[in-house]
């Protein structure tokens, strides 16, 4: 029997799970609420909305480059010390991002906070993981999905709601009084068990090793690749020289650090973990789960609000009606995990993804609120049965000492998936906005004018460009749907976990 590895100690490990999911929350939350906020941001820092951009950019880049060397860093500084060191961070930012004097500060500070922030999810996750046995850990990880997957759906309309009550400076102080509770509570309850003690003692036995080589290939190679990606559509992909130069230092950094890393006796970053068939199908599937739930959640506000004229407040209560529908069923899905085997679930939260973004391309432009709100309910019922199960499966077949790693690696890919979900669909919504406006165009001759009068065809030509842009969403939420059908095929790559039970069955 191996060394204790709950980070519970003597205290009830739910008390843990509450703890741990107090800051992510405030962490996920941060990646969604500074977007309905840029304008006044821009207005208030007399700056233009493309240089306010760079308050989002900069979070994901940092956070980027956090995230896959996080396991590394919770184990040369032990795991407690670390998330510590984390909130801290996050706090103490956010505390400097509420005052920044100026754009360039708001942006230093974001990645600070990035930084801090990126080390949150992986830890937490580990101290789950370790803290609740395999049969328990479906319903850890359903209240701490609550924070992961709610938090995204709530950022716009608390983002919105703090910024037209109050100033987009709350938006970032609100997190404060939460990070200094967490700490209280986590320097009272965590602590390090005797097992990750262990791996730390053994980490720093014969000397600090570091593994800089594979720290900066990661660190250039997602920078440099989360950079393309949000800043790619706008300045038109490879035709600009920037992203061309930033996209073959990413490609040659991320190539040379798979070679590196899968040779390196101490990897920064735990690629080996890799060769586990179940954890990359995990990834795999997260990737996906990552993609539809951040692109969902950023095109579907986007649309109420360009194409329905919604406000920002508006389109993000519809979007909060899906997070009611994800906190109903988290704890349905946490049952379920110890009756049904988890790819199972998977597979039906991959299908009934698949169905709520075919019931929002059905969408046109006289849908009211309830239609709006129905789709994300739709969907929001869904993510229970993705981000639970895969989560949980995740960690079979992981060893007890790589549960940082493994965390590390799953929470890089949900947080990637998000990224390139974005980046595909508002690149695909541009790309069909001109297919559908030039093919509804074709349709308006000189005639038309002369029927209808010169101001007839003005309004005319409105109701073209608002038709081509609805139609551009269609196809956005219909290649959603196509990919999440499309992804059930690898959920039975994952092992055939008996339900509830600690090991694979035959």
């Amino acid at each position: 029997m191996g060394l204790e590895r709950s980070a519970a100690g003597d205290h009830n490990p739910w008390l843990v799970a509450v703890i741990v999911s107090m800051a992510t929350f405030m962490e996920v939350l941060d990646t969604s609420i500074a977007n309905v906020s840029l304008q006044h941001i821009a207005g208030t820092m007399a700056a233009s909305l493309d240089e306010s951009t760079w308050v989002l950019t900069s979070y994901l880049v940092s956070n980027a480059v956090i995230l896959p060397i996080s396991g590394w860093l919770s184990r040369v500084i032990g795991r407690k010390r670390f998330y510590m060191i984390c909130v801290a961070v996050f706090g103490a930012s956010s505390l400097l991002c509420g005052l920044a004097p100026s754009l360039s500060w708001l942006i230093v500070f974001r990645i600070l906070q990035g930084l801090g922030g990126g080390g949150l999810a992986p830890s937490e996750q580990s101290i789950l993981a370790d803290s609740f046995p395999q049969q328990k850990r479906g319903q850890a990880f359903a209240l701490y999905g609550i924070a992961v997957v709610v938090a995204p759906t709530l950022g716009p309309t608390l983002g919105g709601f703090i910024t037209d009550s109050f100033s987009w400076r709350w938006i970032f102080l609100i997190n404060v009084p939460v990070c200094l509770l967490s700490l209280f509570l986590s320097g009272m309850i965590l602590t390090d068990p005797p097992a990750v003690k262990k791996d730390r003692e053994d980490a720093l036995k014969g000397g600090l090793k570091v593994d800089f080589l594979g720290f900066i290939l990661v660190a250039v190679g997602l920078a440099c690749l989360q950079v393309v990606l949000d800043k790619g559509t706008e300045d038109d992909w490879f035709a600009s020289d920037f992203i061309l130069v930033f996209a073959i230092i990413s490609a040659m950094s991320l190539v040379a650090l798979v070679i590196w890393e899968l040779n390196h006796d101490d990897p920064i970053v735990d690629l080996p973990l890799l060769r586990n068939r179940n954890f990359a199908a995990s990834m795999i599937v997260m990737f996906i789960t990552g993609l539809i739930l951040i692109s969902t959640t950023q095109m579907l506000p986007q649309f109420l609000q360009s194409i329905m004229g919604y406000t920002a407040l508006k389109a993000g209560l519809a979007l909060t009606a899906g997070g009611c529908a994800t906190l109903l069923f988290m704890p349905v899905c946490a049952l379920l995990m110890k009756k049904i085997q988890p790819r199972y679930l998977i597979a039906f939260g991959l299908l009934v993804e698949g169905l709520a973004c075919l019931y929002l391309r059905g969408f046109d432009t006289d849908i009211n609120f309830g239609h709006a709100a129905l789709g994300r309910i739709f969907q929001g019922a869904g993510l229970p049965f993705l981000f639970v199960p895969i989560t949980t499966v995740s960690y079979v077949g992981i060893p007890p000492g790589k549960s940082n790693n493994a965390s590390a690696l799953i929470n890089t890919m949900r947080n990637l998936g998000g990224s390139v979900g974005i980046s595909i669909a508002v690149g695909l919504l541009a790309h069909r906005l001109q297919y559908h406006h030039a093919r509804l165009a074709s349709t308006v001759t000189i005639f038309s004018g002369a029927r209808r009068g010169m101001a007839s065809l003005v309004a005319f030509g409105s109701v073209l460009e608002r038709q081509a842009e609805m139609l551009s969403y269609i196809d956005v939420f219909l290649f959603l749907a196509v990919l999440a059908m499309a992804a059930i095929p690898f959920v039975f790559l994952l092992k055939n976990v008996k339900p509830g039970g600690e090991h694979a069955a035959p």
